[in-house]
């Protein structure tokens, strides 16, 4: 939004702002804030930032967590969610002392993934759109104890509840995808979500039920750089949210909380230029794709199983991951086919257009790790030369769910648990390492608190057991 703090600083004069919001992403992926008034919004700020504590946020340890926030000038929009006006920045974190940008900011590892691309001559731009799919509840609620577990969500568009305060227009299992009103409750809701958006500088493609009845929905942006990728992650999520909680409801991206519904994902679709010409783009290819794009689409499926562990880095991941529901469980590469691990578009068949599309991911990841890691998985293809037809990855145009169990084993399949993807990452890091863009420091703190996340969860008795055992 701003090039300079003098433009900075004139918005907040002629605008009444009153307080600037300082916001920033943790190691898993969340946001955290803090807000100064305006008298503080100077020139020293740029310099000398805010200290906050890293440690508390996972990327930093206790002996060592002072850190100072400094805001990305650009990100700027004015939050429609406070009472007084206030101009929120997306920020960079620094080093207390030196005021170097800190390594393992998951901000700057995007940044430095889309630097080592231009670096190495490989391409000069990567554009980048993720998908964006939750739920939208009416009530959520959920325990864990010694004595009780379990969790109930409530939605006034699903076919258990009879529909809308019950005059029958409710939407089955399986049954959302584009549903029209009446039987879509949440197009008003998405409608605002996209304005508050496009109030901040977010552009919207799209919006529309998704095929989870009991309330999926669905935002698309167009393509955009993967700095802007990975903020407007942030944002979508964040307007989703309070858009939602304003009107007495509950957004939820988590990958599956439905059984026998549909889960949610954040499919990435992605291609790469150099001098304003698409790489992937080569009319005489298998879906108007060149070598190269071949080559980087080999590099994300033999990466694919280590790259679930950023990409999906949650024990819930993996109730989605399952056969059935177009879920992504193998890695092979398709034209159209949507339970393919890549799949590349029918519709985008032109010299700008042509792309791919990786499916596995979902919103449990921290944005900007998962877009590094994809960069660089395809990056690594494209160096080796990967061809994903010569290693058995594709092209597999057929329903591979009507398959004998012989014909699938010929496919190599994904990580079925948190705790495979974490294997997979032990044992294939070093295309994270190129450029030192990850550092090792950073996987191994990332791989400790995951398995330690699934441990706890293994560890605790689920309510469908006592339904299985109780009685034994």
């Amino acid at each position: 939004m701003f090039a300079t703090f003098e433009a900075a600083h004139r918005f907040v004069a002629e605008h009444d702002v009153q307080m600037i919001d300082l916001k920033f992403t943790d190691l898993w992926g969340r946001w955290h804030h803090l807000t100064i008034p305006r008298v503080q919004f100077t020139p020293a700020l740029m310099e000398e930032g805010v200290g906050f504590d890293g440690s508390a946020v996972g990327i930093r340890s206790v002996k060592a967590g002072d850190m100072v926030l400094v805001p990305d000038l650009k990100t700027g929009f004015l939050d429609p969610f406070w009472e007084a006006t206030t101009l929120s920045f997306i920020c960079k974190t620094l080093e207390a002392d030196t005021k170097a940008i800190f390594d393992n900011d998951p901000r700057n590892i995007a940044l430095r993934a889309e630097r080592y691309m231009r670096e190495e001559g490989i391409a000069d731009e990567s554009r980048w759109g993720p998908e964006f799919e939750f739920y939208v509840f009416d009530r959520v609620s959920y325990e864990y104890g010694v004595n009780s577990c379990g969790y109930a969500v409530e939605s006034s568009e699903a076919d258990w509840g009879g529909g809308v305060s019950g005059y029958g227009h409710a939407i089955p299992i399986h049954g959302g995808y584009h549903a029209i009103p009446p039987k879509d409750t949440l197009y008003n809701l998405r409608t605002e979500m996209s304005l508050r958006l496009q109030e901040m500088g977010v552009s919207i493609k799209y919006h529309h039920h998704e095929v989870g009845g009991p309330g999926q929905c669905e935002i698309e942006t167009p393509l955009m750089g993967l700095l802007e990728a990975g903020d407007t992650t942030m944002m979508v999520k964040y307007v989703a949210k309070m858009v939602a909680r304003a009107h007495g409801l509950s957004v939820t991206f988590i990958p599956k909380p439905l059984h026998g519904e549909a889960g949610s994902g954040m499919h990435f679709h992605q291609h790469l230029f150099k001098g304003g010409k698409n790489l992937f783009y080569d009319p005489a290819g298998y879906g108007n794709h060149s070598a190269f794009g071949m080559a980087y689409i080999g590099g994300l499926l033999v990466h694919g199983p280590a790259l679930l562990a950023l990409t999906n880095p949650s024990t819930n991941s993996y109730r989605r991951l399952v056969p059935g529901y177009e879920a992504p469980v193998n890695a092979f590469f398709s034209l159209g086919n949507r339970s393919a691990a890549v799949r590349i578009p029918r519709y985008a068949t032109q010299p700008d257009t042509t792309r791919i599309e990786f499916r596995p991911p979902d919103a449990t990841c921290n944005v900007y790790l998962a877009l590094a890691a994809q960069l660089l998985a395809g990056l690594d293809g494209v160096r080796q030369g990967i061809d994903p037809a010569e290693m058995g990855l594709g092209p597999i145009d057929a329903d591979i769910f009507s398959w004998t169990g012989a014909q699938r084993e010929t496919i190599k399949p994904l990580p079925t648990s948190l705790s495979d993807a974490l294997d997979a990452l032990e044992a294939d890091h070093d295309f994270l390492l190129a450029g030192e863009v990850f550092t090792a420091d950073l996987l191994q703190r990332w791989i400790e608190a995951k398995r330690e996340e699934s441990v706890e969860v293994r560890a605790r008795p689920h309510p469908y057991e006592m339904k299985l055992y109780y009685d034994v």
